[in-house]
């Protein structure tokens, strides 16, 4: 370390260094900055392209998430169909024995399998629901009775599975299905007797425990019902309290308290407000169990403080001329904040309300809380029904053993994501579309 008494004087050398050679001096000083300068933007340039490694890293991983969904789920949307020659005869008709029409109709193609264990097998290739499809066709048309007809019947989930992917050809990738159902499969491909449709029942029907029955439409209707019943209650409450805080409230502890509370809400797991609503809404109040009204006012809670923190940043956005003007003009304060404030700051509202409402619709602890994780198979009609939303239904179909769920879970993802995208693709453009600059 060196004394003060030294470093006074290399100071006073380099002062008179200064007044004896400043130009020197000034052209060292110049390059010494030059020297800084280069090393500033060495690390600017550096920095950015960590940061667009950064970037493309996150990327790519999405992008292989994405990829991998949609390779096991576009095959969900798709169906295998056997065609069948069914024989309407009077008896089975008469005893409503449906199934025995198809087990005539597969022996009319397999005769060779004649015991009651091949019978089984074979009638194993066809799906359960294609019963429940020939009677609906005798109830349209009783004229059917004694006639004979080719008919598309929907196979069952392990031979959609193998005919999807061609596996019947490999012992080792036929999981549940017998070499000689793997024979009967290949004859029926042979002779054009399988084919692909478009998986209509995926979308018009409820969850079922065959997986070729299952569909999504009453989780849609489900998670349909609980975000009504959420915006019905969590937009005016959500709105009003972030007005009243932000233009009546007095600026005193009590404010203060409020504010910190609302702001640790938004941070509290969303299991905590499923155990709130246990506590009230079913224990308390005795409202139904497992159904979109106690589930919308679960998620109403839970996104309550999102919404009441976007609205009072829209709010406080609105520059103080605006209520200065209407002020002037003679308008009390209610209608400063309502007639004036409040339509400015719509465009900021409605986009975190939307924000909002795609965090619940993605939510899935507080629903296991509340009972909405049954085994719903009807369509629920009301608010009142048993439902369940989307990704509850994906919950329940990823715990599931069966090799036929595996694409309807990644199926449902994929309409989950795409209500997810276009919820957030409508704030974007009401926030470009209604947004004012000032």
């Amino acid at each position: 370390m060196l004394s003060s008494s030294t470093r006074r004087a290399r100071i006073m050398m380099e002062r008179v260094k200064r007044k004896k050679n400043p130009l020197i001096y000034k052209s060292w000083s110049k390059k010494r900055k030059h020297k800084w300068l280069a090393r500033r933007q060495r690390q600017e340039r550096r920095f950015r392209r960590r940061g667009f490694i950064a970037v493309l890293v996150s990327m790519l991983f999405l992008g292989a998430l994405l990829v991998s969904i949609i390779m096991k789920g576009y095959t969900a949307f798709l169906k295998t169909r056997i065609l069948l020659p069914v024989e309407f005869t009077a008896q089975a008709i008469e005893q409503d024995d449906y199934g025995l029409l198809i087990r005539n109709a597969l022996q009319q193609i397999f005769p060779e399998a004649a015991d009651p264990g091949k019978i089984r097998d074979l009638q194993a290739l066809v799906s359960r629901m294609a019963v429940h499809r020939l009677r609906d066709m005798v109830k349209l048309d009783p004229a059917l009775t004694g006639q004979k007809q080719e008919i598309w019947l929907p196979a069952s989930s392990d031979v959609d599975i193998l005919f999807k992917s061609r596996l019947y050809d490999l012992p080792d990738k036929r999981g549940r299905m017998s070499d000689e159902q793997a024979e009967w499969i290949t004859d029926l491909a042979a002779r054009d007797m399988l084919k692909l449709t478009f998986n209509t029942e995926f979308f018009t029907g409820a969850d079922s425990r065959e997986p070729e029955q299952a569909g999504v439409l009453g989780a849609v209707m489900g998670s349909f019902f609980t975000i009504l019943v959420c915006i019905a209650f969590a937009f005016p409450l959500g709105v009003a309290t972030a007005i009243y805080l932000e233009e009546f409230a007095p600026k005193n502890w009590l404010t203060d308290l409020v504010e910190i509370n609302i702001n640790n809400l938004a941070a509290v797991p969303s299991i905590i407000f499923g155990l709130l609503g246990l506590s009230i809404y079913l224990n308390f109040f005795e409202l139904p169990r497992s159904s979109s009204l106690v589930g919308g006012l679960v998620l109403a809670i839970l996104i309550l403080p999102v919404i009441v923190i976007a609205t009072r940043n829209a709010v406080r956005a609105v520059p103080d001329s605006i209520r200065y003007a209407a002020a002037a003009l003679g308008a009390t304060p209610v209608q400063v904040a309502f007639h004036h404030t409040f339509i400015y700051a719509l465009p900021g509202m409605m986009t975190g309300v939307i924000l909002g409402i795609a965090r619940a619709l993605g939510e899935t602890a507080p629903l296991l809380m509340i009972g909405m994780v049954a085994f719903i198979t009807d369509i629920p009609q009301d608010l009142t029904d048993p439902a369940v939303t989307l990704p509850v239904q994906v919950f329940l179909w990823a715990n599931n053993p069966e090799t036929g769920f595996v694409e309807k879970t990644s199926a449902a993802i994929i309409v989950l994501l795409v209500f997810l995208v276009s919820i957030n693709a409508l704030a974007i453009y009401i926030r470009r579309r209604f947004e004012i600059k000032w």
